[in-house]
C-alpha cells in the first residue's frame, strides 16, 4: 500500500501579521470561547489530570559539562501541549526557550513557536512563529476579564508594569472600555511609564501620565491590569483600592492578606490552579514552588483558611457559560488571577492558520511525498 504525502504550512512573523494576529478585538472574542469550552471540559493538557501548565527544563546552578547551560535569570525551556476541542477539534503545542539575557542580543526575553497537529494522524499541520500569538492572547485574557467583571462606568485604567506584555494587556482592556478616559503608568523604570502614556495618549486620546509612586497608579484606577517582572514582584497593599475596582493580574504581585481575602477571587481556570498546587507539593518544597507562580500567595492562603479552597472557587469560563454571576454590583472588589494556559495559543493560531489557509498566506512545505517506513 503506498504511503500518504504529508505537507504543512509555515507562517513566518510577517506572515502572522498579514493574517491578523494583531487584531486585539477578534483575538479577545477567540479567547472568550476557549473560556466557554474549558468551562464544558472540552480540552486536554499535560499531566495525569490533564490540567498541567506544561513541562519545563530549568537548568542547575552548577554544572561538570562544559557546554550545558547554567541557571541565570528567567532561563529555561518550556513544552506546553494541547487538546481544544469545540470548533478547534485540534492538537498542539507551545515551544518557547527564555532568558532575561536574550534583549542584549537584539532578541525578545522569550522566542516561541507553535505545531498544529491532526488530532488523528499527529501530522503536522501548521509551523508557525508565535511571540505575537502569545502576547496577544495573554493581552485578550484581561479583556474578557473586563468585558464580565469590570464596572461599565469605569474611566480611569492603571497599568502597573510598562513592558510589552502589558502593553497587550492594556490593549485587550481598552478593546472593552469604550469609557477610559484616564490612563496612569506606572514601572520601576521611569522612562518606560513615560514612554507608555505617550502611547496610550497617542493611540487611545485619553489623558495619559507616568505615575510617580505604585500607591499613586493603584489609587486612581478603576481598571487595574498588573504584568510587571518576575524578578521583581510588586507589593500592593489593599488600602489603596477604589470600591468597585476590578485587577487583572496576569504577572506576580503580593500584598497584605487583606487585599485577596477581601476581594471577590477568579480564577481563569481552577482546575489549572490546582494542578499549579499538586505541582508544589510534590516538588518538596511548597513555599519555593509558590513563589514562582501567579497566585502562589493566595495558594499559602488557602492552606491557611484564610480563603475558601480552589475547588469552591470560581473559573472565568463559568463567567462565560452563565453558571455564575459576573460582577454583582459597583461596590465589589474582583481580582481576576491569570496564569497562562496552552489552549490560548492553539485556538489563537490554529483561527489564524485557517485564514492564512483561505488567503493563499505562508509557505507550504513538505514532510515527504511518501514515508520510508509505514
Amino acid at each position: 500500500m503506498s504511503g500518504k504525502r504529508t505537507d504543512f504550512l509555515y507562517l513566518s512573523e510577517p506572515d502572522m501579521i498579514e493574517a491578523g494576529v494583531l487584531d486585539m478585538s477578534r483575538c479577545v472574542d477567540v479567547i472568550e470561547e476557549v473560556f466557554s469550552i474549558l468551562s464544558t471540559g472540552d480540552y486536554l493538557m499535560g499531566g495525569p489530570k490533564h490540567n498541567s501548565h506544561g513541562m519545563g527544563i530549568v537548568f542547575p546552578k552548577e554544572t561538570p559539562f562544559p557546554n550545558m547551560p547554567v541557571a541565570g535569570p528567567d532561563r529555561r525551556f518550556v513544552a506546553m501541549p494541547a487538546y481544544l476541542g469545540g470548533r478547534f477539534d485540534v492538537c498542539g503545542v507551545k515551544w518557547y526557550g527564555s532568558n532575561a539575557a536574550n534583549p542584549s542580543k537584539g532578541l525578545p526575553r522569550s522566542v516561541l513557536t507553535v505545531l498544529l497537529n491532526d488530532k488523528d494522524t499527529g501530522e503536522p499541520l501548521c509551523f508557525m512563529s508565535a511571540n505575537l500569538i502569545s502576547a496577544m492572547r495573554t493581552g485578550a485574557v484581561p479583556g474578557v476579564g473586563t468585558r464580565y467583571l469590570s464596572r461599565k462606568d469605569s474611566e480611569a485604567c492603571s497599568v502597573i508594569g510598562c513592558g510589552p506584555i502589558n502593553q497587550s494587556c492594556f490593549h485587550g482592556v481598552m478593546s472593552q472600555m469604550k469609557g477610559i478616559k484616564k490612563v496612569l503608568c506606572y514601572d520601576l523604570y521611569e522612562e518606560k511609564s513615560k514612554a507608555f502614556a505617550e502611547l496610550a495618549a497617542k493611540e487611545f486620546g485619553v489623558e495619559a501620565y507616568a505615575a510617580a509612586t505604585l500607591e499613586e497608579a493603584m489609587r486612581a484606577g478603576d481598571v487595574i491590569t498588573i504584568a510587571a517582572s518576575r524578578l521583581k514582584p510588586l507589593i500592593l497593599d489593599s488600602t489603596w483600592l477604589k470600591k468597585g475596582v476590578t485587577i487583572l493580574l496576569s504577572g506576580p504581585a503580593r500584598g497584605d492578606d487583606a487585599l485577596w481575602i477581601n476581594s471577590r477571587l477568579v480564577y481563569d481556570h481552577v482546575q489549572l490552579h490546582e494542578a499549579y498546587v499538586e505541582e508544589a507539593i510534590a516538588s518538596g518544597n511548597k513555599a519555593e514552588y509558590y513563589a514562582g507562580v501567579i497566585g502562589g500567595q493566595i495558594y499559602t492562603l488557602i492552606d491557611e483558611g484564610k480563603i475558601q479552597p480552589l475547588e469552591d472557587s470560581v473559573s472565568l469560563g463559568d463567567i462565560v457559560n452563565g453558571k455564575n454571576p459576573g460582577r454583582q454590583n459597583g461596590e465589589e472588589n474582583i481580582i481576576l488571577i491569570a496564569c497562562g494556559m496552552a489552549v490560548y495559543d492553539i485556538a489563537w493560531g490554529y483561527d489564524l492558520y485557517k485564514y492564512s489557509l483561505e488567503k493563499g498566506i505562508g509557505t507550504k512545505l513538505n514532510l515527504w511525498n511518501e514515508p520510508l517506513w509505514k
